[in-house]
């Protein structure tokens, strides 16, 4: 198996990584970065983006990841197609082993992995990405001002999402597989309790429809035991907010994550329980998971990285 020593290796390409990568470059880190199964990460299947600094007429997501590759580069971030496939976090220097069988030892790792939004797996959601179907409200809700929207979701994260999509849009259904929402008590207070918001308990989502994009959504309602209703509802975008999955299985036999896997950071950092080793991005985030906030903790990351480099 071949080897390679790196000072500072750097698994993912989003904006966590590739900020990662320009920091640790214009620190004379010589950044190693594998981009992973999607190179530039979930923003690339985001069409428009308008909330980043610094684009005042708003851009794509691919274009917001390519330019922050390009930026990598220029100041030689080595960047490399490939996925790891292995980790072995016991001692110093840490391993990383590549889809090729290549082998790093890196005195610095920075994890900027990401997080999978969770779908129902109907195959309209491939064939509606982008064209009205998403899985975050704060990305694109803003293209659904006056319009009418549904929310997959029963939990914080679906009523949180729903409340937000009513401050724009004209009607919000939330759907609801279970008879009761999970949400925490003031959540459902402000979703049971906000006008534009139309809960369907018992509801199941299991199509849509559309010319040019959403238009509608097949749903399926339980009565009883074998009583159900099917009917359509027509929307103009179909929200998932059912949850995401950390990207983070190979790193947990060594590192502190929560629950759901999402990896836990000192507040306020991105270190983790072992030294010269740091998440950034939503690896470690189960809040805001937001371009820019990822971007803020990749360039936390090259910084503690450099700092204990010198160390």
């Amino acid at each position: 198996m071949e080897q390679e020593n790196v000072q500072c290796l750097i698994i993912g390409s989003g904006p966590a990584g590739y900020t990662a990568a320009i920091y640790a470059s214009r620190a004379n880190l010589s950044p190693v970065l594998y981009e992973g199964l999607q190179p530039g990460g979930q923003l690339t299947t985001t069409t428009d983006i308008e909330n980043f600094p610094g684009y005042p007429e708003g851009t794509t997501g691919q274009q917001l990841m390519d330019d922050l590759r390009a930026q990598a580069l220029r100041f030689g971030a080595d960047i490399r197609a490939g996925v790891a496939t292995a980790a072995d976090l016991s001692g110093t220097p840490y391993r990383i082993t590549v889809d090729d069988g290549h082998e790093l030892l890196t005195r610095t790792l920075i994890i900027a992995t990401g997080a999978t939004a969770k779908y129902l797996g109907l195959e309209d959601e491939t064939k509606y990405a982008g064209m009205g179907v998403s899985a975050c409200a704060t990305c694109d809700g803003f293209f659904y001002r006056k319009k009418t929207v549904a929310v997959v979701g029963g939990g914080d994260t679906a009523c949180e999402e729903a409340t937000y999509l009513a401050g724009l849009a004209a009607k919000v259904y939330l759907l609801v597989r279970k008879p009761f929402l999970r949400a925490s008590k003031i959540m459902q207070e402000r979703v049971m309790n906000n006008p534009k918001i139309t809960v369907l308990f018992e509801h199941n989502a299991t199509g849509l429809y559309g010319e040019d994009g959403v238009e509608g959504v097949h749903v399926v309602k339980r009565l009883g035991q074998a009583d159900e209703t099917r009917y359509d509802i027509p929307i103009d975008g179909f929200f998932l907010a059912i949850g995401h999955k950390p990207n983070s299985e190979l790193f947990r036999p060594w590192l502190q994550t929560d629950e759901t896997g999402y990896i836990i950071t000192e507040p306020g950092t991105p270190r983790t329980n072992l030294p010269g080793v740091y998440a950034a991005g939503d690896v470690a985030d189960p809040h805001y998971r937001q371009a820019i906030t990822a971007a803020a903790s990749g360039c936390k990351a090259a910084l503690e990285a450099e700092r204990f480099l010198k160390q």
